[in-house]
């Protein structure tokens, strides 16, 4: 399927920011390494918005894990968060729309990989405004202040619905881990990785690209529309979907690979320096 046509160059004098949505992912992207948003990029987003431009945030993370970061920006409107499972609107406080994981399903696919590579070490994201992430014995939590709840049975995991599952191994890497996973479970599951240690399980078909384009259409903006920043795998849909894809310096290599531009780092405003650089274009 052929990338929308971008927006339009407004040209000289035009005065218009050349995009009217600007989604950004968090981790490796908006937030910093010690996850904070610079002034700089907070200036760049104010400026944006200024011009008429809105900017959206497409995470990963489930809302509450989300949440927070919403407040410190201030930010009131829509937010997809949980890999496009969830519709928020930060400003209400509410979910427009969730999609769960098929629990039977993810077992199967859960069943199936194991078979592959012998036993993961799990976690799970449960649905709702308030959802716990539950981790099992052994899986690899990032140092943080996201809050967990740690479990001993397995079988709590399913015991509520579910938005994802995060899965780990012993011994394979992130990429090898997605690759065997998605071979043999992608008829169930979609697979993405989110970034380090984070290899997700999520109901078939859903992306940040389906739940990008359900918030655009109720913002009235189109995929022609939209600029989109991000740094890791779980990221290519999205850029398949938007007019222009940049990945940060620090981004996945298969991200690169389909980006329309590479920007710096997280840590070095990359998402600044490439918004400055358009509106700089627009006001000349």
């Amino acid at each position: 399927m052929p990338k929308p046509a971008p927006a339009p160059d407004p040209g000289p004098g035009a005065g218009a920011f050349p995009y009217k949505l600007v989604a950004t992912d968090l981790d490796g992207t908006l937030l910093r390494s010690d996850d904070t948003v610079s002034e700089r990029t907070r200036a760049a987003l104010a400026a944006v918005t200024a011009a008429g431009a809105a900017h959206i945030v497409v995470t990963g993370r489930a809302v509450p894990w989300t949440r927070h970061v919403l407040d410190d920006l201030g930010y009131e409107g829509l937010a997809v968060c949980g890999q496009g499972a969830q519709v928020y609107h930060a400003g209400e406080r509410r979910l427009l729309t969730s999609v769960t994981l098929d629990r039977q399903l993810a077992g199967l696919a859960l069943a199936k990989i194991e078979a592959e590579v012998g036993p993961l070490l799990l976690a799970a994201s449960r649905d709702g405004l308030d959802g716990e992430v539950l981790v099992g014995p052994g899986y690899r939590v990032h140092e943080g202040p996201l809050p967990v709840l740690p479990i001993t049975d397995a079988a709590d995991l399913w015991s509520a619905p579910l938005n994802k599952v995060y899965v780990q191994h012993p011994t394979l890497s992130d990429d090898e881990l997605a690759g065997v996973a998605a071979q043999v479970a992608g008829g169930l599951v979609g697979v993405t990785m989110a970034g380090a240690g984070i290899v997700e399980l999520l109901p078939l078909g859903l992306s940040k690209a389906t739940g990008l384009s359900l918030a655009a259409r109720r913002l009235g903006f189109r995929a022609a529309d939209t600029i989109a920043f991000g740094d890791m795998p779980n990221d290519v849909p999205m850029f398949a979907w938007a007019a222009h894809g940049v990945a940060m310096d620090n981004a996945h290599d298969e991200l690169k690979a389909v980006a329309d531009e590479v920007t710096t780092s997280h840590d070095d405003d990359g998402i600044a320096v490439v918004l400055e650089r358009l509106l700089t274009r627009s006001s000349t």
